[in-house]
């Protein structure tokens, strides 16, 4: 069985052995970079390996131009998914130390632009893994590398000219960062405040509880109904990190695979032409 959006711990668990499982921690804290690889060496699944966002799921930062976390080279993540044992074959299940899932959907939805379909996120992540007495440890292993095959799929991507283009009639705009950040208010992480004109509200955190439990699909299915109507769904939050995780609960309610403003508003204000709401 392949799985495609998310996997329980439970599910995940039997499948530690398998060699056809590849488990790989995200963690990741935006206000101390150094965070996630300590959190990892302290205690992680077993047979995990680490993915940096800023270092691995991030390209290079162009001061001016790019937002704060730009897509990596399509040559580097071909050499990464290399370099983690990852073929055709292998089920990716991907996991951050917080309920969040925010990094953790970043490389899920990498690995989906890179047409590599079979890769899941840990409900929960390693807070549920944990809770349920699975094992943790701090070994590091090595994997063998594999060939990974990519087939990018770069129709899954909206670029700024693209969103500024948007016929508002006949697409739909979907702001994922926190409700706050998208009316203006406490912004301390962007230069500028505020939102791309026609951009809907739609926080990636508030289908989260306390517990890190995701919502049901149906209730997914529910409050993203008026956000595919118009068959032209476009995601962006502040550095495309966060809109990953919209996408994959979307995606979880069985809606198409809708795309991405990868560059985000932290690309978007780069410009002072564009908009700003």
């Amino acid at each position: 069985m392949s799985y495609l959006t998310f996997i329980q711990p439970a599910e995940a668990f039997k499948n530690l052995s398998n060699p056809a499982y590849r488990f790989i921690d995200c963690s990741y804290a935006l206000a101390d970079k150094s965070w996630g690889a300590a959190e990892y060496k302290k205690g992680h699944i077993p047979g995990a390996l680490y993915a940096d966002l800023h270092e691995d799921l991030a390209g290079p930062v162009k001061p001016g131009a790019s937002g704060r976390h730009p897509l990596p080279a399509k040559e580097a993540l071909v050499k990464l998914f290399s370099s983690y044992g990852i073929d055709a074959g292998t089920q990716v299940v991907a996991y951050d130390s917080t309920s969040g899932f925010m990094a953790a959907a970043r490389l899920w939805w990498l690995l989906k632009w890179a047409g590599h379909d079979k890769v899941a996120v840990l409900a929960g992540g390693k807070p549920a893994w944990q809770a349920q007495g699975f094992p943790l440890t701090e070994e590091i292993v090595t994997p063998a590398p594999a060939v990974f095959t990519a087939d990018f799929h770069d129709e899954l991507l909206a670029s700024a000219d693209e969103v500024l283009a948007l016929d508002q009639n006949g697409s739909c705009l979907i702001d994922s960062r926190t409700a706050d950040r998208y009316a203006g208010q406490n912004e301390t992480i962007d230069p500028v405040a505020g939102h791309i004109p026609g951009a809907i509200s739609k926080p990636f955190n508030a289908n989260i509880n306390a517990q890190g439990e995701i919502a049901d699909p149906l209730a997914l299915k529910e409050y993203f109904a008026k956000d595919f109507e118009k068959g032209n769904t476009v995601f962006y939050c502040g550095s495309g990190v966060t809109a990953a995780f919209n996408i994959l609960l979307a995606v979880h309610a069985g809606y198409p695979f809708p795309k991405l403003y990868a560059g985000s508003w932290s690309e978007w204000i780069t410009d002072p032409k564009r908009p700003v709401a």
